[in-house]
């Protein structure tokens, strides 16, 4: 995915791979007679096949390639400064299969200096595009959504959640009820359009008690 979206956009790829082994203990645990084991060569077979999946992906695109000794969380907050959008994968080393996103995925989404893209392996990865805004208008989400979604040629989904307590009737586009929010939306729609011209925007308003329910909702009508 991020070789992909660095063909288009147009820049270059650099390609990340954080060890957790120490420095001092890279040579250690080859296994005899057995070629390209040990710890050091393990790392540099999984950043070389990573580079290997990126030239087969985008094979146009000029890349560079980093092993780094230490946690994810120390290092990709600073290579994150400048770039386009930093890729990450859904999951962390934890093994907690069933969330949505990792450890390092949430850190960096906290801590990154630029957009973050968290992809998850099981799900297709062409749009359509959806971005959820707040109150302010998410002005950032918005323009980075547009950029998506005009290098990709995707449709674009324009999301806002109103919190409402329990026991409140959900209404599934309460435009009448909201009319700050519909206006939010409308104007939402009329920027992405300027931003992401030739790309078909649509708007959709919603209620729910929990916002983050709501906007994982509405993503699995887009996937």
């Amino acid at each position: 995915m991020g070789a992909e979206q660095a063909a288009l956009r147009n820049c270059p790829l650099h390609l990340v791979h954080c060890t957790l082994s120490p420095p001092l203990t890279l040579n250690l645990d080859p296994v005899p007679d057995v070629a390209d084991s040990g710890r050091q060569r393990s790392a540099q077979a999984t950043l070389e096949e990573g580079l290997a999946q990126a030239k087969r992906a985008a094979p146009g695109v000029e890349i560079q390639t980093s092993l780094l000794y230490g946690r994810p969380s120390l290092h990709l907050p600073k290579i994150s400064a400048g770039e386009e959008v930093l890729v990450v994968g859904s999951r962390g080393i934890g093994g907690f299969t069933g969330l949505l996103v990792g450890s390092v995925s949430l850190e960096m989404a906290a801590t990154a200096a630029c957009p973050v893209a968290v992809i998850r392996s099981d799900q297709h990865p062409d749009g359509p595009i959806l971005v959820a805004m707040d109150s302010s208008g998410s002005a950032t989400a918005l323009e980075d959504a547009c950029t998506l979604a005009s290098a990709t040629g995707a449709d674009l989904k324009i999301v806002h959640v109103e919190h409402a307590p329990a026991g409140y009737r959900m209404l599934r586009d309460p435009v009448d009820t909201y009319p700050a929010a519909g206006a939010l939306l409308n104007s939402a729609v009329v920027t992405a359009r300027d931003l992401a011209p030739g790309t078909t925007v649509e708007q959709q308003l919603l209620t729910d008690t929990s916002i983050p329910r709501a906007i994982l909702n509405a993503s699995h009508v887009s996937t």
